[in-house]
């Protein structure tokens, strides 16, 4: 099950170069999404296109879910320790899949030794409890807005 959180029309001022596309997913056994959808509120609120792709989501299904939603960006919500063994998976199936373009932050708890090793899979930022929502959406829109300037 999918569920589509579309721009809230009421937003009269959106801060992003275009309305890019945000696919946000719980991968694994985690079931805790409470954070995970105040996120994706808080992006569609900034301006993003946000599809949730629900809890318990396989590696396999997070990459299927951005190829077909032709998401700009992916972010991964992770609680249960799993990090390093799930998102190295997505990060590869991208690639395979050619969707090596596509941004992907991770949030969660996440010890710091484990940041600098995300990153260098091809993690663009680490989230971790008390990031501040409007830092969190600029940061996306910032650096989605950079690669697009890049690519155009």
């Amino acid at each position: 099950m999918r569920l589509h959180i579309g721009l809230n029309l009421c937003l009269q001022f959106a801060t992003v170069d275009r309305r890019y596309r945000v696919v946000v997913a719980k991968p694994g056994l985690d079931g805790h999404d409470r954070g995970v959808k105040v996120i994706a509120r808080a992006l569609r609120d900034a301006g993003f296109e946000v599809i949730y792709t629900g809890l318990h989501q396989t590696p396999e299904q997070i990459t299927q879910a951005v190829a077909q939603e032709d998401a700009d960006a992916l972010g991964l919500s992770l609680l249960s320790g799993a990090h390093m063994t799930l998102v190295p998976k997505i990060c590869d199936l991208l690639k395979e899949q050619g969707l090596g373009d596509v941004l992907v932050v991770v949030g969660g708890i996440i010890p710091d030794g484990d940041i600098p090793k995300l990153k260098e899979i091809g993690v663009a930022e680490v989230f971790t409890p008390g990031s501040p929502l409007p830092t969190i959406s600029q940061w996306l829109t910032d650096a989605l807005d950079q690669r697009e300037r890049s690519l155009g």
